[in-house]
């Protein structure tokens, strides 16, 4: 479990497309205290630590994993928002998030609110109904309010300090963002559907 607050922003330094795809990703990290087996997200897919190195680790990712996520897209060099899994004790900054990507949105709109920015996203469609004004998404794993929706798009407000400590201050038009839609919302929607 993470709770969507990014503690670093690591730099995808070497991918191989073995049987899955490994991603070796530089961190900050003291990659001293991480175990192997570990989960960590990136850009809010809950990955596992195969290898580590003195300011890197190597990840494994399925080809289902890469299907269901915008990772088809990474490249050496890309920013990639880090989290490690939440530890007992822990400040809950953000709200739970597990790190399984529901799906895809693209950015649509972009624009500057002061020093904030106004990004605009289209969810998929079978995931738009889960979305709702003032409730949590998590995109490339940072925990967000949605400010308001319509139909399948829906904004956020970036400010200067989420663009300053994640990769949402590089963001463009027909960017594809990991989705994960708040855990709350999916077992409202279950409830209703048996009501």
């Amino acid at each position: 479990m993470f709770t969507g607050i990014i503690t670093d922003v690591g730099t995808l330094i070497a991918l191989e497309q073995e049987g899955d795809l490994r991603a070796r990703i530089q961190t900050a990290y003291d990659t001293d205290s991480i175990d192997m087996g570990a989960s960590i997200a990136s850009d809010g897919v809950c990955l596992t630590v195969v290898a580590l190195g003195a300011d890197w680790y190597d990840v494994q990712i399925s080809a289902e994993t890469v299907s269901k996520t915008n990772l088809d897209t990474w490249v050496v060099g890309k920013r990639v928002n880090l989290e490690r899994a939440l530890k007992v004790g822990d400040e809950l900054g953000g709200h739970i998030v597990s790190g399984h990507v529901d799906g895809v949105a693209e950015v649509v709109g972009l624009r500057d609110e002061g020093d904030s920015t106004r990004v605009t996203l289209r969810a998929p469609e079978d995931l738009a109904r889960f979305i709702a004004p003032k409730g949590s998404v998590a995109l490339n794993g940072t925990s967000l309010t949605v400010n308001e929706v319509e139909g399948r798009e829906f904004g956020i407000n970036f400010i200067p300090h989420t663009k300053e400590v994640t990769t949402w201050g590089d963001v463009t038009l027909g960017d594809r963002v990991n989705l994960e839609i708040d855990t709350l919302a999916r077992y409202v929607a279950r409830l209703q559907e048996s009501l």
